[in-house]
């Protein structure tokens, strides 16, 4: 393990070489300066198919991967009418490619139509080699969500967003949602489960970066700075701060976000070296 001193205030992160010196390249500057409103991306939902998740033939459940389609349906719907939404039906879906134990799981949504009280999602579900970076379409659907009438449901809803233009920043933004069962006796999200969501994105950030087997070496001191609360949604937003042969450094910030106002709040940010683990012959 090599020490790498790479923060303005002095502090170190900690590098993997696999018992010889580390040659690390910066990608760019560590600017700590943090969004406060959502970048033109797509509502993404993110995850890694595991055992758990799958079938006597090591490919993801069906429910599975509905129940991720229903979820970035439900994100996107909230996050565009401020309004808690309900799932009234769903399209005929037709898979078309399995997701592997090991693969990452994309769930991505686009709103198509926009009603009285209903929205339609597109939902797109791809799986992805995270060491050949090979894609495949798992599968595609259309969800119509409902809004049930009460204070929370504001109407008219915003019409029909314009497509927003691709904006490559070279940071990933992926999402989820607080359910009861994550959250402690003050209904704010456990501790533990911000940090294995801040984990996984900074597994999934350096698997795409380096397209080998990847492994946490070390977490960095973390301060959370804001209680994310039950049925917030959660953006994770990942990147790149320097890369070496056998390892990479991974920026992880967490943040809230209430769907029916709209506010965000920084909950926490944090960087982890993710090391090469090379797989036996």
């Amino acid at each position: 393990m090599e020490t790498i001193p790479d923060q303005a205030d002095g502090r170190v992160s900690h590098s993997y070489s696999g018992g010889r010196p580390a040659t690390v390249t910066r990608i760019d500057e560590y600017d700590m300066t943090l969004k406060t409103t959502p970048a033109a991306h797509a509502v993404q939902l993110i995850d890694a198919v595991f055992p758990g998740d799958t079938n006597h033939h090591g490919t993801l459940f069906g429910g599975v991967a509905l129940a991720h389609m229903d979820k970035i349906a439900f994100l996107v719907a909230a996050r565009h009418a401020r309004a808690p939404f309900v799932t009234a039906r769903t399209e005929r879906i037709d898979f078309e490619n399995p997701g592997r134990i090991g693969d990452l799981i994309e769930a991505t949504g686009l709103i198509t139509r926009v009603g009285t009280r209903s929205v339609d999602v597109e939902v797109e579900l791809v799986a992805e080699n995270p060491l050949t970076g090979e894609r495949r379409l798992c599968t595609r659907g259309l969800f119509v969500l409902v809004a049930p009438k009460g204070p929370d449901t504001k109407l008219p809803f915003p019409p029909l967003p314009e497509p927003a233009p691709s904006v490559e920043t070279g940071r990933l933004h992926m999402v989820d949602m607080v359910f009861p069962a994550q959250t402690n006796h003050y209904g704010s999200l456990f501790g533990g489960d911000a940090l294995k969501m801040m984990g996984r994105a900074a597994f999934i950030a350096s698997s795409r970066h380096m397209r080998r087997p990847m492994i946490m070496g070390t977490s960095d001191r973390i301060d959370f700075k804001s209680p994310i609360r039950e049925g917030e949604m959660i953006e994770l937003i990942s990147e790149v701060v320097m890369a070496g042969p056998d390892s990479v450094l991974i920026r992880v910030e967490l943040w809230a976000e209430n769907l029916m106002n709209g506010e965000r709040r920084h909950s926490a940010t944090s960087t982890f070296t993710m090391v090469v683990v090379e797989r036996a012959a």
